[in-house]
């Protein structure tokens, strides 16, 4: 299922702004031109816009115009200097979704501490970890903070991270963890999270539930978890179809996918629990797109609570996730043991449901 139109927009603007045709502190095109030059209406521009200005990239000045905002410059392209100690973030993506306000989380901090920083991008593929690694070593990087590439798949890298350790390196994990190599970790508990979401549903009266949710990574794995133990808790049955999983090479095709078990079903199934955020919103299009309503048709709970929850006509119910947090605790974790030696504890985010208006009461 391809990406909605404001997203595509957002992705091309996005691109324009990382390629240098939208300079620093100038302004992009009037909304009326770029609903021209896109043929879509101003409500999808303005949905575009609202993603970018939320992940830093624009700002909008009341009565002047949208601007290419100075957060962006500082979150994505961080000045390496040698003066300073390095510290290496790599993460899976870096322009979209949630990971611009955890790099700007780290950067803040490590700015603060006087420590540069240099990013790597791994686009979930174990070959271009290698890349970053091999990039990271090379470099002499001080420490590490790195989002797992596919963390429930082998990992054909973990003797890189072994190479990095016995360096003395110290390295800290965000999101997931490589559990083979017993890394220090900060991240959300997914399996409350997968419960919560579940539960929501259940609290709403949807005794019929599909679950959609990623499968080459640990937080897909930990939030079936939680899917399944609350349905076990408050005896809801669920058959093998109405659980739908996916990987990274296989995302575009889910929402048909899912579309495909919601419409076999009838009116039998009311409620959806997705991976996250993204998956919600393009269901919830893919939906209204097909003549449904949500919620009134069928009832969605995302997670992460990313921009993508507020934009558009349908505000997502979903999961809270400490973005800025968890990128400030990271960068404050690995600079403590470098200066200090000391291995603080793990740290574990407790969720909390966000409720919007996807979700009513059958």
């Amino acid at each position: 299922m391809n990406q909605s139109k404001y997203q595509l927009i957002a992705d091309e603007i996005r691109k324009k702004i990382l390629s240098g045709d939208y300079s620093l502190g100038t302004a992009i095109p009037p909304e009326l031109k770029l609903q021209k030059d896109y043929e879509v209406s101003r409500h999808t521009v303005r949905q575009a816009i609202a993603v970018l200005v939320n992940d830093g990239y624009l700002r909008k000045e009341k009565g002047s115009g949208t601007y290419v905002d100075d957060s962006y410059k500082r979150t994505v392209n961080v000045a390496v200097s040698s003066e300073h100690k390095t510290i290496g973030v790599i993460t899976t993506y870096l322009s979209n979704y949630i990971f611009p306000s955890i790099i700007r989380g780290i950067e803040n901090t490590l700015r603060h501490e006087n420590y540069s920083l240099m990013l790597a991008s791994t686009n979930n593929d174990h070959q271009a970890e290698k890349a970053c690694l091999e990039k990271m070593i090379d470099y002499g990087v001080d420490g590490l903070i790195v989002e797992p590439t596919k963390s429930s798949v082998y990992n054909p890298n973990l003797a890189l991270y072994v190479n990095l350790r016995e360096q003395g390196i110290p390295i800290v994990m965000i999101n997931a963890v490589y559990e083979e190599l017993n890394a220090p970790s900060i991240c959300v508990d997914d399996v409350k999270v997968g419960y919560l979401a579940t539960e929501c549903l259940i609290k709403n009266h949807h005794e019929k539930l599909l679950f959609i949710s990623k499968i080459d990574d640990l937080q897909g794995k930990y939030r079936m978890k939680g899917f399944i133990k609350a349905c076990e808790e408050y005896g809801i049955q669920f058959s093998p179809e109405d659980v739908i999983t996916f990987t990274t090479e296989t995302r575009e095709k889910v929402i048909g996918e899912a579309m495909k078990r919601l419409i076999s079903a009838g009116d039998s199934i009311t409620g959806v629990v997705c991976y996250n955020d993204q998956i919600a919103n393009l269901l919830a299009m893919a939906l209204v797109e097909a003549g449904y309503k949500v919620p009134e048709d069928f009832s969605i709970v995302g997670n992460d609570d990313s921009s993508l929850s507020r934009v558009g006509s349908i505000k997502l119910t979903t999961l809270s996730h400490p973005k800025e947090q968890m990128g400030m605790d990271a960068a404050a974790w690995i600079v403590n043991t470098i200066e200090q030696g000391e291995t603080q504890a793990d740290i574990l985010y407790q969720p909390k449901l966000v409720e919007r208006d996807s979700v009513r009461k059958v």
